[in-house]
């Protein structure tokens, strides 16, 4: 059975998920839909790209991945569906959304310009033009048959940083600054900054005492910084840009 799953900043307030699910049951009614989320910040692109960075990996070879944030909808951005060197799909507008996905699924061996039929909304294509396109590949229709080559994709990265620190990238819904910081550099020693701020490293959030300010390792592999039972975000007043510095404890003399 195919997985198709779907990313959006629609919110579940209205009926534009449900539009999409619908055009992707049409055509494959047997494939299972996992919502990542739809709670994208509206028209947050890089917010997007980063949110759908984190799950990819957590599905199996050959899945579809259905992206929908999209202020340039109606223009002459291209939709596009790209394959993986894993072998997994990406469908959505090329506007660097899919391209930070791809990368951690092995880089793009393939990518496509999908067609916009003629009865097109200008303002749905997640419905019209998106959907269906995912729902042909889970039937098994070949890339190379939804449209033409594309080349020159929109690029969009998260710099990745180490010695010296870095910026947060996301804040997710508990408050927690998740940065660009590699876990896998830091040492025991690390001492951690968000301002003037020292944020002492821990390996889990019970090391720490509730209300008191952690950094570890998170989910994704990179440095985060919380409260135990808090929110980051409102305790250091800190949001998605904000500086993250890194130094090593001096020995005691």
């Amino acid at each position: 059975m195919a997985i198709i799953t779907l990313l959006t900043d629609f919110g579940t307030a209205d009926t534009y998920v449900g539009q999409m699910k619908g055009a992707i049951l049409s055509v494959a009614p047997s494939c299972a839909l996992v919502d990542l989320t739809h709670a994208v910040p509206a028209q947050d692109v890089q917010a997007g790209a980063f949110l759908l960075w984190t799950a990819v990996t957590a599905f199996p070879a050959g899945s579809i991945h259905l992206a929908v944030v999209d202020p340039g909808v109606g223009s002459a951005r291209h939709a596009i569906a790209v394959q993986t060197q894993r072998g997994d799909y990406l469908v959505g507008p090329d506007n660097g959304l899919l391209v930070p996905a791809a990368e951690r699924l092995g880089g793009i061996v393939t990518a496509v310009a999908l067609p916009t039929p003629p009865a097109a909304s200008t303002t749905f294509h997640g419905r019209d033009v998106f959907a269906p396109a995912a729902a042909r590949l889970a039937t098994g229709v070949s890339l190379g048959d939804l449209g033409a080559p594309a080349e020159n994709l929109v690029n969009l990265s998260f710099p990745m940083t180490g010695e010296d620190g870095g910026e947060v990238i996301h804040v997710d819904t508990y408050g927690n600054l998740i940065t660009n910081v590699p876990g896998d550099g830091l040492a025991k020693d690390t001492l951690v900054k968000v301002g003037d701020v020292a944020v002492p490293l821990v390996g889990y959030y019970a090391q720490a005492k509730p209300g008191s300010l952690l950094a570890l390792v998170g989910s994704a592999g990179l440095l985060e910084i919380s409260v135990r039972d808090g929110s980051a975000a409102d305790r250091l007043r800190a949001q998605r840009g904000t500086r993250v510095t890194l130094s090593r404890r001096r020995p005691r003399e």
